[in-house]
């Protein structure tokens, strides 16, 4: 792994979109810089041997330039209900929907800031399994629109109360197209590895 130089040396790593705690993830993102050209598949099995059961690296790609995070421009989120009937869950996304702002609260390390829940979604929709799900779709924004902002809205403009804590897992991430479907981030480092260099 590469450091920075200087006293206090840190290596050079950097996660992109964090989720919130208290989340599930099956979509998280990192920067890594190496001190010498490595094979990316190796560099995977080594990460994956060193995490925890549960913690998987799924891929390694070298990255051909260009800021990763400017790639992850939204997530896809779902949320199981659980208690919550989909009929219920159906009505309170209808009225969310058809806002166009709904202001939450949310206390950030500056105090308590007021967000708009409704601008960054670009997509909320409700199935059935067994207990109402909702698939979200979220822009990043500054400061991010969280998960548990969108359950607040909810509650605010319908009383959407889950009688328990939802279970909230991220399932992409990536660059969010005007037709609210998320690419792979790694693509044109994939497309660029199979080319070959020039």
């Amino acid at each position: 792994m590469a450091y920075s130089a200087g006293f206090n040396p840190h290596p050079k790593i950097s996660y992109v979109g964090a989720a919130p705690t208290g989340t599930a993830s099956e979509a998280e993102y990192l920067e890594l810089s190496l001190a010498e050209r490595t094979d990316p598949e190796d560099v995977r099995r080594r990460l994956d041997a060193a995490l925890p059961e549960g913690l998987d690296v799924l891929d390694v790609v070298e990255a051909d330039g260009g800021s990763l995070p400017e790639r992850i421009t939204g997530s896809w989120w779902q949320l199981r209900l659980e208690g919550v009937p989909t009929s219920v869950a159906a009505a309170a996304v209808e009225a969310f929907l058809a806002r166009d702002s709904v202001p939450v609260q949310r206390v950030i390390k500056d105090g308590r800031r007021t967000l708009d829940a409704r601008l960054p979604v670009a997509s909320l929709a409700v199935s059935d399994d067994g207990c109402a799900i909702l698939d979200l779709v979220v822009r990043h924004v500054t400061p991010a629109v969280r998960p548990d902002d969108v359950l607040a809205a909810l509650r605010e403009i319908a009383d959407l109360v889950p009688p328990t804590p939802p279970l909230v897992t991220r399932l992409a991430q990536g660059l969010l197209a005007d037709n609210g479907r998320l690419s792979d981030p790694l693509d044109t480092d994939r497309a660029a590895t199979a080319a070959g260099p020039a």
